[in-house]
């Protein structure tokens, strides 16, 4: 059996005071396909740039074999100054990298090279760097939810070149069937530490669910232990001092082993309060058009009405102007003609690619509560 091509041992790594990781654990083979697993939050990016070698790890060793060659796709890919989808792509090419590889997955990837990165959809931005990752053939490929804001064409198009792929392949992806369809493996990362089964994503759930119920077990275990020992305590007869000394120690550290021991995260339960009532129209665009600079427009002669209780979607490939629409239709943007009406009395909420309506300065309590209340 060959040896992994990369090990990560022990990791270990807080956020502010908050320890994330405590003892995860990686290790990767030739061809191996894992699905990296866990809740929101739990680590798995931080774990997979520690991977990537862009990430040191507080305590914990890291280990690639000499000569293997990586790439890794982030979650918010940075362009830096590349001025083109071309420049970007090329620079993270080696010396003995094929050039025309990597023409071939732009153009399969629906871009030509000569867009500039900042007119880009968040769709257009992960195909590029998704030539940028795929372009060298790596023997070890890192994937951070590949599949955010592509349209369904162009999953189909990723999982099928991710199917012919020889080196190994390390996901993280919230797409149930885009894993269940490329994972032969899966570690599971939880509470700081990763657990592994030899076995795809479809089994994942009953083998969670297996781990927890064992863990309650042992739990329920601990605590008996504990009930036996503190009515020790209260009513056993005296024995030699010595030996109550040591059960009295005993005692204590099963109690601490019971404070410190680490429950899994529960269900989130949310609940979204309604704003007043407001009228009945919500939006109203009556032949929209809109263009950025030269290009032809993004949005022509466009007309709708959504009413209260609408449920809208909006569909179509990378690129086609989805955003644009949307923001025209809540007020982020003025169309270049046309005319958009707004109903009176609306509380409007919305939720960006990006996420730059999040402030990073700020707390997590302050932008939910707009600093205006302790309560969410």
């Amino acid at each position: 059996m060959a040896p992994p091509l990369l090990i990560l041992q022990d990791i270990h790594l807080h956020m502010g005071t908050t320890p994330l990781l405590t003892g995860a654990t990686l290790s990767v083979g030739q061809g191996e396909r894992l699905a990296l697993v866990g809740r929101n939050g739990s680590g798995k990016s931080t774990l997979l740039r520690i991977a990537a070698g862009t990430l040191e790890p507080e305590r914990g060793s890291r280990f690639l074999q000499p000569g293997a060659t990586m790439r890794s796709l982030p979650q918010e890919p940075e362009f830096g100054d590349a001025a083109t989808t071309w420049d970007y792509v090329e620079a993270g090419l080696g010396p003995n990298d094929d050039p025309y590889r990597a023409r071939w997955l732009l153009s399969e990837l629906g871009l030509s090279g000569e867009e500039s990165p900042a007119t880009l959809s968040g769709g257009e931005a992960r195909r590029c760097a998704l030539a940028r990752a795929l372009a060298p053939n790596p023997d070890i490929l890192l994937l951070d939810e590949p599949t955010n804001h592509l349209d369904l064409p162009a999953i189909a198009w990723l999982e099928k070149e991710l199917s012919g792929f020889r080196g190994a392949l390390v996901l993280i992806s919230h797409d149930r069937r885009f894993l269940t369809a490329l994972s032969r493996a899966m570690v599971w990362l939880d509470r700081g530490t990763t657990r592994r089964i030899d076995q795809g994503f479809a089994s994942f759930e009953a083998w969670r669910d297996q781990v927890l119920e064992e863990e309650e077990s042992a739990r329920h275990k601990l605590d008996r232990q504990i009930v036996r020992e503190e009515h020790w305590m209260r009513y056993g007869v005296t024995a030699r001092r010595k030996r109550n000394m040591r059960r009295v120690g005993e005692l204590a550290d099963l109690r601490t082993r019971r404070r410190e021991a680490l429950r899994s995260a529960g269900t989130v339960r949310m609940v979204a309060s309604e704003g007043e009532g407001s009228g009945t129209l919500v939006a109203q665009m009556e032949d929209v058009t809109k263009a950025y600079g030269d290009s032809p427009p993004v949005v022509r002669d466009f007309s709708t009405r959504v009413l209260r209780r609408d449920r809208v979607g909006i569909i179509g490939p990378n690129g086609a102007g989805k955003t644009t629409l949307l923001n025209l239709l809540t007020g982020g943007l003025q169309p270049d003609s046309g005319t958009i009406r707004l109903g009176t009395g609306l509380a409007m909420v919305t939720l960006d690619q990006s996420r730059e309506s999040l402030d990073p300065a700020i707390s997590l309590a302050e932008a939910l509560t707009g600093d205006k209340s302790d309560q969410v």
